[in-house]
């Protein structure tokens, strides 16, 4: 009996036996094996090698748009978050000038939609902010915070993504 991944597992017990699958299958390639992992008693059952399943699975999600450049030299992303399908938020952070950037970008322009960047001091009330209705991004917006924990988010027709209190390393001071 061999167990494959399957594009739909439909039933509990298949999946226990996918989800077996994949905890053993880094088991096979660090043994040095051909990519098949015996069963302990029987010898008959064999599993597959989980090739595409693990690593998608540990990969960060896609950013829906490619970061634009739109904070200048120097500036380098640090963090990210998707906005759904439409687009992505990204925090930059510029070592020489020691302020951090954000800009919110589409990832298909077109019509102007109501679009936000905005950058703030940890749990702080004040933010600074770009927004209004763009056809491509938003931003960018800069604050100077080195070594400081900052909450950023970006907004793009109505769906908002963003993270509070992040990037708090003592390396970007």
């Amino acid at each position: 009996m061999k167990f494959t991944q399957r594009g739909v597992v439909a039933g509990t017990a298949m999946a226990g036996l996918v989800c077996a699958a994949v905890a053993l299958a880094p088991a096979a390639g660090a043994a040095g094996t051909s990519g098949s992992v015996p069963a302990a008693s029987s010898g008959t059952a064999r599993v597959a090698p989980a090739k595409a399943a693990p690593a998608k699975a540990a990969k960060a999600v896609k950013a829906a748009a490619a970061y634009n450049n739109a904070c200048g030299t120097g500036y380098g992303v640090v963090n990210s978050a998707p906005i759904g399908t439409a687009g992505t938020v990204y925090l930059t952070y510029s070592a020489t000038t020691k302020k951090n950037c954000v800009v919110t970008v589409r990832a298909n322009p077109g019509t102007a939609v109501h679009m936000t960047a905005s950058l703030g001091l940890g749990s702080h009330p004040d933010t600074v902010v770009d927004q209004g209705n763009y056809t491509t991004y938003a931003g960018p917006v800069y604050l100077y915070a080195p070594g400081q924990c900052v909450s950023w988010r970006g907004e793009i027709a109505g769906a908002v993504a963003g993270k509070n209190e992040t990037n708090c390393s003592a390396l970007a001071r």
